[in-house]
Order: C-alpha cells, then sequence, then structure tokens
C-alpha cells in the first residue's frame, strides 16, 4: 500500500519509492517469498544504477540484497558475482573498515563456503 502510494504520488522512480519498494522486497524475502522479493529487488537495483549510478552507497546496497535474496534461493552462481562487486565498490566508495564493506566481505565469504561445501543451506547473512 505504501509503494504503490509513493509510486502514485512520487512517481516510480523517486528515491522514497525505491525505498519502499527496497523494504516490501526483504519483507516478502524475510518471510520466505523469493519469487516476489527478486523481482523487486532486481528493479530496485536497476534503476538506483540508472538513477544515482553504479557506486551510489543506496546501489551498493541494492546489489547486496539482491545477491543475499540470491543466496537465499540457492543460485550462488548468481549471488557470489555480485557480492564480489558489491565488495569491490564498497571497498573503493567506503573504504575496506566501514560496516557495509565488512558485511559485503562476510556475505561474500559466505557464498564462497557454502559453494565449497556443497551449497547446504546456512543462516543467512543480514541485509547491508
Amino acid at each position: 500500500m505504501v509503494l504503490a502510494q509513493r509510486e502514485h504520488s512520487l512517481g516510480n522512480a523517486h528515491p522514497h519509492a525505491l525505498a519502499s519498494r527496497n523494504d516490501l522486497a526483504l519483507a516478502y524475502q524475510d518471510a520466505g517469498d523469493l519469487d516476489r522479493a527478486i523481482p523487486l529487488l532486481q528493479t530496485t537495483l536497476a534503476e538506483r544504477e540508472r538513477i544515482l549510478g553504479d557506486t551510489h552507497p543506496h546501489a551498493l546496497t541494492s546489489r547486496n540484497n539482491l545477491a543475499l535474496a540470491y543466496q537465499d534461493a540457492g543460485h550462488l552462481d548468481r549471488a557470489i558475482p555480485l557480492y564480489q562487486a558489491a565488495l569491490t565498490q564498497r571497498e573503493q566508495v567506503l573504504g575496506d573498515a566501514h560496516p557495509d564493506t565488512v558485511a559485503s566481505r562476510n556475505n561474500l565469504a559466505s557464498a564462497v563456503k557454502l559453494r565449497l561445501c556443497g551449497n547446504q543451506r546456512q543462516e543467512p547473512q543480514q541485509p547491508a
């Protein structure tokens, strides 16, 4: 409801509408509804990259969130490259010690570990 109202009044690409879309996607993801979460996260990432640029902190957060959803869905082949890109760009933009950079490093390590261990499920990481 909030997303629809914001999109109607502000437009689909307004930062507040994008934030609402991201929040809705994360709620779907938390509820285990990845079929609804992933398309919303994909759209949010594409729009944030288009509007803000691919190294803007909000775009980096969207990239990390989409990677996490792919990981939760068992698509490590999609998650790992996104985690790698998010980590590289966060190191450049935010620095090595920033909490979001550290979260990206942890998320990438978790996904690689899953791949090496045969894609066994682990507790999901945190969105960053």
